[in-house]
C-alpha cells in the first residue's frame, strides 16, 4: 500500500537527501547528487525499484517519531509487546564518500529486528551483483556506481530473491549500526567511519548552525524546521538550493502533473534570500547570492528558470516507462523541459535578489552590476513579448500579468540601485521611463474595473493566484483600491477548502485552456501565504494570523510541507518538502512577528 506523501520525513548530507517512510524504510535517496539517478525509488514503484526497510519483526508502521533536538537527525521509535526500539537515521556531512547511517537502539525489553535491503541503481532499473567483503560487508556494484553496506558480525545476513535481508535482536541498552556508503565503482572502497562518532559530529553541527538563528519570535519551531529543510535543500559546493530533493510526486493522484524539481530555480531566489538574511543566515544568503550570479553569467538571451545544483544548464526532459509512478501517477519525469521557457518575471527576480542584498549590506561584487546592465538591456527590448509565465505553462504564451510587473520591478530596483549609489554607470531616466511605461500598461490592460481587480493576462477573465504579490513587490500600495479588490476576488473565486488554488481549475476557461495540462490540482500552499501576506499588507492582520496558523497546522508530525494540499482527501501533494512552501512560511511568520511588535 503507498504511503501518504507526509508520512515520509527528509534526512539529508546538504549534497543529497533521502525520504523515510513511517515504516521505517528509504523510499528515496539519489547518490551522489541531489539530481542522480536514485539507488532507491520504491516511492514512485514498489519496493522492487529499491528500498531499504529496517523495523521490528512483523511490525507495520512506528509508534512515533521527531527529529533530535533541531536537527536533521531522525529518531523513529517502535513499542512492541516485548519491548520498544528507536531508530536513529541520519546522513552526516561527507568528507568525500555519502553515508547513510541507521543506528538500532534498544530502549526496554528486547526486540527482534528485521531488516531489507533492494539497491536498485539508475532509479530502480538495474539490479546490481552483490558479494560479501571482508569485515563483513557486502558490496554491490553495476556500471559506475558502488555502493558497500557495513553491518556488525551479530547480524545474521543473507541473500534472497535479490536482496539482502538480515535478522538480529537488541535488548535495552543495546546499539547496531549499519552504514551504507557510495562511491563510484572504478575507486577503492572509502575510508571507514564510525557511526557512533559520526552522530555525536552530525548534531554537533545542526546546534552550532541553529545557534545561529536570530528569530525569536512567535512560531519560532515551525520556523526553524523550515530554514533547516531549506538548509537540508542547499547543494554545499555550490550554494544552490534545490526546490524539492525529489522528482514526479503528483499534483494529482493518478495525473499526468509530475515535474522533477531537483533544480534550482531563479523564481525562488529573492524570497530565499530575504529569508534568510531576516533569519541571521548571512552566509547561506552570500553563497544563494554567488551561485545566482555564476549562474546567470553569459548572454542574457540565454538565461534560463532553472539551473542545476551547480549551475548546470542542460536539464532534459525524459520519462522512466519501467516507474508506475507515485499512486499510479505516470508519467516519472526526470529533467525539466520547462528549461527552455521564456519567463520575463526571472529577470525581475534576479535583479531585485542583487537589490535585496547591497540593502542588506552584503558585499557587492564588482561584475555584478555590469551583469544586471546587461539583462536590463535585454528586458528593455523583450518585455512586451508573452511568454510562459511563473506557472509554466504548456499551452501558449501569454501577456501574463505578473511577468509584467516582474518586469516593472526589474527597471524599479535598477532605478533604486542608482538613487543609492550614483557613482554606479547606467542611465537612471532611461529605466524610469520604461518602469512608466510598463506601469502604465499593466494598469491599463490587466485590470478589469468592472470587478476591480488584476487578472491572470491581458484580456484574461481568469484570476491569478501571483497577483496577490502587487503590494509586496511594490507596484501598488496596500491601500489602492485596486490592489484590495485583487486581495478579496482571488481569495473569493480561487479558495478551495479553505486554502488557495494558483489559478482557476480545469474545465470550460479554466487550467486546461491555460496551462495545456488536462486534470487538477490541489491548492498551492505558497499561494496561501501569499494571501496571508496580502491580507496582513491590506489591514486584516487578524485574518492573515489564522490563515498562517492553519497553514502550519498542514506540516506534517515531523514539520514538513510538500508543494500543494488536497483540502478533501487532507493529504499533502507534489514534490516533497517543497523549498517554496517553506521560504512562504518563514517569510510570513516574520512579516506577522513584525506586526505584532509594532502593535
Amino acid at each position: 500500500m503507498t504511503q501518504r506523501i507526509d508520512d515520509y520525513a527528509l534526512i539529508g548530507d546538504l549534497q543529497t537527501a533521502a525520504l523515510i517512510g513511517r515504516d521505517g524504510s528509504v523510499d528515496w535517496l539519489c547518490l551522489p547528487r541531489f539530481d542522480s539517478a536514485a539507488c532507491f525509488a520504491a516511492i514512485l514503484g514498489d519496493e522492487n525499484n529499491g528500498h531499504w526497510r529496517i523495523a521490528p519483526t512483523g511490525a507495520k508502521t512506528c509508534t512515533d517519531r521527531r527529529y533530535a533536538e533541531d536537527s536533521l537527525v531522525l529518531e523513529t521509535y517502535w513499542e512492541t509487546r516485548t519491548g520498544t526500539v528507536k531508530v536513529v537515521d541520519f546522513m552526516p556531512q561527507r568528507d568525500k564518500a555519502p553515508d547513510l547511517m541507521r543506528i538500532v537502539e534498544g530502549v526496554s525489553g528486547s526486540v527482534e529486528m528485521s531488516a531489507v535491503l533492494r539497491l536498485r541503481f539508475d532509479y530502480g532499473s538495474i539490479v546490481p551483483w552483490v558479494r560479501k567483503a571482508e569485515g563483513h560487508h557486502r558490496v554491490a556494484i553495476a556500471g559506475p556506481d558502488s555502493v558497500w553496506l557495513r553491518s556488525e558480525p551479530r547480524v545474521k545476513t543473507w541473500g534472497q530473491q535479490f536482496s539482502t535481508q538480515s535478522s538480529f535482536t537488541v535488548a535495552a541498552g543495546e546499539k547496531v549500526a549499519f552504514v551504507l556508503t557510495w562511491h563510484p565503482s572504478h575507486e577503492p572502497r572509502p575510508k571507514l567511519v564510525d557511526p557512533f562518532k559520526a552522530l555525536e559530529h552530525c548534531l554537533e553541527d545542526w546546534r552550532e548552525w541553529t545557534a545561529r538563528c536570530t528569530y525569536r519570535g512567535p512560531y519560532r519551531e515551525a520556523v526553524l524546521r523550515s530554514l533547516i529543510t531549506l538548509k537540508a535543500l542547499t547543494y554545499a559546493p555550490t550554494g544552490g538550493i534545490v526546490a524539492a530533493p525529489t522528482t514526479s510526486l503528483p499534483e494529482e493522484l493518478g495525473g499526468v502533473r509530475n515535474w522533477d524539481y531537483r533544480a534550482c530555480w531563479l523564481r525562488d531566489s529573492s524570497l530565499t534570500l530575504g529569508a534568510l538574511l531576516a533569519a541571521g543566515y548571512d552566509e547561506e544568503a552570500a553563497a544563494w547570492r554567488d551561485w545566482l550570479l555564476r549562474s546567470v553569467a553569459g548572454d542574457p538571451a540565454d538565461l534560463q528558470i532553472m539551473y542545476g545544483p551547480a549551475g548546470e544548464r542542460r536539464l532534459p526532459e525524459t520519462s522512466l516507462p519501467w516507474l508506475r509512478g507515485y499512486a499510479d501517477s505516470a508519467p516519472v519525469r526526470t529533467g525539466n523541459a520547462a528549461v527552455d521557457q521564456f519567463q520575463l518575471d526571472v529577470y525581475g527576480e534576479v535583479m531585485d535578489s542583487l537589490h535585496r542584498a547591497r540593502e542588506a549590506g552584503m558585499p557587492p561584487e564588482r561584475h555584478a552590476w555590469n551583469l544586471q546592465l546587461s539583462l536590463l538591456g535585454f528586458l528593455e527590448s523583450t518585455w512586451r513579448e508573452p511568454d510562459e509565465g511563473l506557472w509554466e505553462v504548456r499551452g501558449p504564451r501569454r501577456h501574463f500579468t505578473h511577468s509584467k510587473v516582474m518586469a516593472w520591478v526589474a527597471a524599479d530596483r535598477a532605478v533604486r540601485t542608482l538613487e543609492a549609489d550614483p557613482s554606479l554607470p547606467g542611465d537612471a531616466a532611461r529605466w524610469r521611463a520604461m518602469r512608466d511605461e510598463i506601469h502604465a500598461q499593466v494598469c491599463t490592460r490587466a485590470y478589469d474595473p468592472v470587478r476591480n481587480t488584476f487578472t491572470q493576462a491581458y484580456g484574461s477573465a481568469e484570476l491569478d493566484a501571483a497577483t496577490l504579490l502587487i503590494p509586496q513587490v511594490g507596484f501598488l500600495p496596500p491601500d489602492d483600491p485596486r490592489v484590495v479588490g485583487t486581495v478579496d476576488a482571488v481569495r473569493e473565486e480561487l479558495m478551495h477548502g479553505g486554502f488557495l488554488r494558483r489559478y482557476s481549475p480545469a474545465g470550460g476557461t479554466g487550467a486546461a485552456a491555460v496551462d495545456g495540462l488536462p486534470g487538477q490540482e490541489g491548492t498551492f500552499l505558497v499561494c496561501s501565504f501569499w494571501l496571508a501576506d496580502a491580507l496582513r499588507l491590506t489591514g486584516r492582520v487578524e485574518e492573515a494570523r489564522e490563515l498562517f496558523e492553519r497553514l502550519v497546522s498542514l506540516t506534517n508530525d515531523v514539520g514538513l510541507l510538500a508543494e500543494e494540499y488536497d483540502p478533501v482527501a487532507g493529504r499533502q501533494l507534489g514534490n516533497f518538502p517543497q523549498a517554496f512552501s517553506h521560504i512562504g512560511l518563514v517569510g510570513t511568520a516574520l512579516a506577522l512577528a513584525v506586526e505584532e511588535t509594532a502593535g
